[in-house]
């Protein structure tokens, strides 16, 4: 079969799938708050109990990360993200202010096309349909063409239990068939009321042209800065094992580290401790080249790789118990590929002079590759937590945490989320971790409340009409005119 083939029916399978999704959800948009809370409380029941299958089966498929990791990804995409969702209304009035007579009523969008990323695809595929049909939404998720099967998997199970506890069958879909063409058609089909979109840049430029709402998200080129008050055992243990964390494909997780001079020595002794390798400048030029193509594209094959792979791929020699290498840098942009957001298992290091030093170079990586994104930062001087949070061109910063887990929300209380804004600065609509609230409308009953004034309900005086109108001979008159005073001055 050819491509084209390919391309069209992918295209059809799109057309139906919306098609089907807009028919289930003009069912679903009546039902009740108890209806809807069943289903998705089965649903994510049941996404929670499979987290181990899932993520076993997206690290075989797509070869990225680590399956116990996976696992944890997935449990958070379900049961976390549902607990933090449960209790929202959805349904009908969720609020009235009595004192200014208004009733807020919430209003599903419509149907969601929800684009999946290869680094995150079961448990992206859990929350963007835990928070779709909470807010009374019909879906079509667009798989990655690497984990179309992991990502069919968890739809296929989701749907099921959904239909089972009272859903309309195909409220739930999820493409099989991938090509570009037939996911432009389910983001341009005129069912599809907003996009999420998860995933490589170049996709998320097309979702925000679309002429849809959309969701998109950016890189995160996440810096974190360890400041000389900073608990230097638990930064150090943290920062190691957050990098380490599904072998760094999370877009939240750190990629350099900004270390104050007077611990930086310290600092890399007890990140050594942890795990951490410090390769020298020969094995560092061998990681530029094994990670990035000389325009600075990421080179898929080391995307969500170990230590040991990764070096395997270089021809450089590491120890077997690395498990994060680290390379120490001294510039920022296009001329040092490692300064760039690196979705595996190699950090940068930075050294600094004082906070303030460590702003300005956290604002060069982020301004370089993550403006909006996400920031760390390890500190106890609540007057440099305080300068980083009020100056930084990022929507999330976390502090004293695990920075791959604590911008999703999972060890701090930011709203829990796999997708995660960044804002206007970053060429997104929000700066939010996107969840339920992003995809239901509020219409608004108000009542008066205060009388209007007088002037708005008197009858106005009617101004006299134009007493004649000039013929086009006045017109061209007074044209040339002005054109020869022009000409004079």
């Amino acid at each position: 079969m050819s491509l084209i083939d390919k391309d069209l029916l992918s295209m059809q399978e799109a057309r139906q799938m919306v098609q089907q999704a807009h028919e289930a959800q003009q069912v679903w948009a009546k039902a009740s708050q108890a209806q809807v809370d069943r289903v998705c409380a089965a649903m994510a029941e049941a996404a929670f109990l499979a987290s181990e299958r899932l993520g076993r089966m997206a690290a075989e498929e797509t070869g990225y990360g680590v399956p116990e990791h996976k696992k944890l990804k997935n449990e958070f995409g379900s049961k976390h993200v549902w607990e933090s969702i449960k209790d929202v209304k959805t349904v009908g009035v969720i609020r009235h202010d009595v004192e200014k007579k208004i009733y807020e009523i919430a209003w599903p969008m419509g149907v969601v096309a929800a684009l999946i990323p290869s680094t995150n695809p079961t448990s992206t595929v859990m929350n963007k349909i835990l928070i779709s049909v909470k807010a009374r939404n019909g879906i079509v998720l667009a798989p990655h063409p690497a984990a179309i099967k992991c990502s069919l998997e968890t739809a296929r199970l989701m749907a099921t239990v959904a239909e089972g506890v009272g859903a309309p069958k195909g409220l739930i879909n999820c493409l099989s068939q991938i090509s570009l063409p037939g996911t432009r058609e389910l983001m341009s089909h005129k069912h599809t009321a907003v996009i999420l979109a998860t995933g490589g840049s170049d996709m998320v430029r097309v979702a925000h042209s679309m002429g849809k709402p959309a969701y998109g998200v950016g890189p995160g080129n996440v810096p974190t800065y360890v400041d000389r008050s900073a608990d230097l055992e638990k930064a150090a243990r943290y920062i190691v094992a957050s990098k380490a964390f599904d072998h760094s494909v999370i877009c939240a997780t750190e990629q350099a580290v900004v270390a104050d001079r007077p611990i930086a020595g310290q600092l890399a002794k007890l990140m050594e401790a942890e795990g951490a390798y410090f390769v020298d400048e020969a094995q560092a030029n061998a990681l530029r080249k094994t990670l990035f193509q000389p325009d600075g594209a990421i080179i898929p094959q080391s995307v969500g790789k170990s230590p040991q792979y990764l070096a395997a791929l270089a021809g450089i020699q590491i120890p077997d118990r690395a498990r994060i290498l680290i390379a120490r840098l001294k510039t920022v942009g296009r001329d040092e590929p490692l300064s760039r957001e690196k979705l595996t298992t190699v950090l940068s290091w930075y050294e600094v002079d004082g906070w303030e030093a460590g702003c300005e170079r956290c604002i060069e990586l982020i301004q370089f590759g993550g403006r909006g994104h996400s920031l760390m930062i390890h500190a106890t001087d609540e007057k440099v937590i305080m300068a980083f949070g009020l100056e930084k061109p990022v929507f999330r910063i976390a502090v004293n945490t695990m920075a791959t887990l604590g911008a999703i929300g999972l060890t701090t209380s930011i709203m829990p989320s796999l997708t995660l804004g960044s804002g206007g600065i970053g060429g997104a609509i929000t700066g939010d971790n996107v969840t339920v609230y992003h995809l239901f409308n509020v219409k608004r009953l108000a009542y008066e409340t205060k009388a209007p004034p007088e002037e708005a309900l008197r009858p106005g005086s009617v101004p006299a009409g134009p007493t004649h109108s000039p013929n086009p001979q006045q017109i061209e008159a007074v044209v040339r005119d002005v054109v020869k005073e022009i000409l004079k001055a």
